[in-house]
């Protein structure tokens, strides 16, 4: 398939990025089972994540504290500073708002929501990333309460609902033109026989393409910290997995590494290619070859039934029988949702079973110092019978190459 072919396959005029309010109705629904058999009166988180999860609002974490509790009897109420009291209604959040006046304020912030919740008592479940301060004024404002960490909302983020499902198919959509538009710019470049461009120059103009889409055929953006956008990186500064965009000008013979990504409605999705500048070497071949194999071994490992950690070890086995594991420096892949990275861990140290309804990253790369990095990366979703690739542009050496 070719990228203009992938990249032009769904129809998105008036495409809405915020979940009808039923949708949320459902996802508090499947929690009040998992509540009931932690032994749990209630949930209160504080994570972002989970609060937009829960409830539908977004917003910029900061010292101010945003939680939601929900309840056995399934009544969802969120805690917001005044400041953000209008914001949440206007995003329409599914559930009764209760505020406090300012932080720290005179009196504890959590008291608003503690009086809301009237006579709680009992095994309460607070999420595991909560920090000691916030703990410690829960204790003081909810006195009859036994807070019980628990990771019971991010396991139901797991398996996410078709509507979710829809939303990372379109960021998926726009993470393979932000690719094409990243290629095209260096294409333009040669073409035109202007200096090809730097690091940061298309870092800019991938991110300019995919927020200019998001704004340009959406609805009611929904916007989070990263909208669209990525890492770019060539040559040596390609060995460090995570390394930042330079001012380092792209130049023949270049491997170079285009790891972007987008979120449509808060929902993630990323897809990384690597490239080679002019004719690839023998060295270059086979490392983009190995990686490529390990990849496609790493989807036929993504399905319904197998454990994270076998997945992980299938896939990496390819570069290790290859001779190139010395070149090996991270795990498969990682879960996808409202958070870029988000269990399950496709790891040795994950026993979890994928399930129909999961989205991974299939991410396999090896790193030479000195060099260059070769990552080639797909988010999957898991379907009944194996798995499906969200992202679609080309992956074989050759459809990466781009003459100079």
């Amino acid at each position: 398939m070719s990228a203009d072919t992938a990249t032009t396959s769904v129809t998105t005029a008036g495409f809405t990025q915020r979940l009808a309010p039923e949708v949320y109705d459902r996802i508090q629904q499947r929690i009040l089972p998992l509540l009931e058999r932690e032994g749990l009166e209630a949930i209160l988180t504080d994570d972002p994540e989970d609060v937009s999860y829960l409830s539908g609002f977004f917003h910029h974490p900061g010292e101010r504290p945003v939680a939601v509790l929900l309840d056995a009897a399934g009544r969802a109420v969120l805690l917001v500073p005044e400041l953000e009291r209008q914001h949440a209604e206007e995003q329409r959040s599914r559930a009764e708002i209760v505020t406090f006046a300012e932080y720290p304020g005179l009196e504890n912030p959590f008291a608003p929501l503690a009086r809301a919740a009237g006579a709680l008592r009992g095994r309460v479940g607070v999420t595991t990333q909560v920090t000691q301060h916030r703990l410690a004024m829960l204790q003081t404002a909810f006195d009859a309460v036994d807070w019980v960490p628990t990771e019971l909302v991010t396991r139901a983020r797991y398996v996410k609902l078709p509507e979710e499902v829809e939303q990372h198919r379109e960021a998926a959509r726009i993470t393979d033109v932000m690719l094409q538009a990243g290629v095209d710019l260096i294409r333009e470049a040669i073409d035109e026989g202007r200096p090809l461009p730097t690091e940061a120059d298309l870092a800019g103009h991938v991110g300019r393409t995919g927020v200019g889409i998001m704004y340009g055929e959406h609805r009611d953006v929904v916007v989070i910290s990263f909208l669209a956008g990525g890492l770019v990186y060539a040559g040596a500064n390609s060995a460090i997995p995570h390394g930042l965009p330079s001012g380092y000008r792209l130049r023949d013979g270049d491997t170079f590494m285009l790891s972007l990504g987008a979120a449509v409605g808060g929902r993630f999705v990323e897809g990384e290619r690597t490239f080679v500048l002019g004719s690839p070497t023998p060295e270059q071949r086979r490392y983009h070859d190995t990686v490529r194999d390990a990849q496609a071994e790493g989807s036929r490992a993504i399905a319904p039934g197998v454990r994270c950690a076998e997945s992980n070890a299938r896939c990496l086995a390819v570069i290790r029988d290859a001779g190139l594991g010395q070149y090996l420096r991270h795990r498969q892949g990682h879960g996808i949702g409202l958070g870029m990275h988000e269990p399950p861990w496709l790891e040795d140290g994950d026993p979890t079973p994928l399930e129909a309804g999961m989205i991974v990253s299939n991410e396999p790369g090896i790193y030479i110092p000195g060099h260059a990095g070769y990552r080639i990366s797909d988010s999957m979703l898991v379907t009944a019978s194996g798995s499906e690739p969200l992202t679609r542009f080309p992956r074989s050496l050759d459809d990466c190459v781009i003459p100079v």
